[in-house]
């Protein structure tokens, strides 16, 4: 990844904005960076979900009380799921199996059923990591909640083991209207996911990167830089900078020093 950044006298002009593609948290260490280099920080969400409705979901012609196995990936298929349930008077039966890839995934799980854990399966990053779990219930009707994204991962492996499942898309991942920023520069944009450069361009279609200096997390979302064509100036994470906080800090101690 680190050589992708392009290392010449002008890639540390003196930054006075960064714009961040993040809601803007309680608490950050990007507060710090502000005082410490006297620039000014700005937050905005790139990126949005937008619930799908029960009448588009009803179009699919699936009944989530028809599956006897929920699979989750993320605490926004959990609230999706029992969002469309409700909407649509859907009580899911005592005995029905949950599968989530992570414990923070279970846990938030409790807020929506009577936890049981021999209901509950939890895995600890991946979906391979419950795969014992699978093999011990393959009987089992399969329902997976996404996005509009899907969920790559997931679809494989459970077509792998061969397991009886469906895809529901119950959420979208969609671009923010960012029309308000057209006159708007920043010395720096800060882009954690692919998404937040497709939204880039489908707000601002003529975007030149000129002077504009691009913070990239994560070798997915360097991917989509390197395809529009565009330099990622400020790279994490790295060895040496493992935060994205860490890579703005290390960029500032040469570019505003």
């Amino acid at each position: 990844m680190a050589s992708s950044i392009k290392s010449s006298k002008e890639t540390f002009r003196t930054v006075k904005t960064i714009l961040v593609s993040q809601p803007k948290p309680e608490r950050s260490p990007y507060y710090h960076l502000e005082q410490k280099w006297d620039v000014k920080i700005d937050w905005r969400q790139f990126i949005h979900v937008e619930a799908v409705t029960e009448k588009e979901f009803r179009k699919n012609r699936l009944r989530p009380d028809e599956f006897t196995a929920i699979i989750f990936t993320s605490k926004l298929s959990i609230e999706h799921f029992f969002r469309l349930c409700e909407e649509m008077r859907v009580k899911m039966s005592m005995q029905t199996k949950y599968f989530c890839l992570t414990e923070a995934i279970a846990n938030y799980l409790q807020k929506f059923i009577i936890y049981r854990k021999r209901k509950v399966f939890v895995g600890v990053r991946k979906i391979e990591d419950l795969k014992n779990s699978f093999t011990k219930h393959k009987g089992e009707k399969f329902l997976l909640p996404c996005s509009n994204l899907g969920a790559k991962e997931v679809v494989s492996f459970l077509k792998e083991n061969e397991l009886d499942y469906k895809e529901a898309m119950m959420y979208r991942t969609v671009a923010s209207d960012l029309s308000d920023l057209s006159d708007v520069t920043y010395d720096v944009l800060v882009f954690f996911s692919p998404l937040g450069i497709e939204s880039l361009y489908e707000n601002f279609p003529d975007f030149k990167q000129n002077n504009t200096r691009l913070a990239i997390f994560g070798n997915s979302t360097n991917k989509a830089v390197v395809e529009k064509g565009l330099t990622a100036n400020i790279l994490a994470p790295t060895p040496e900078s493992p935060s994205m906080s860490m890579a703005l800090e290390n960029y500032l101690k040469k570019s505003n020093k």
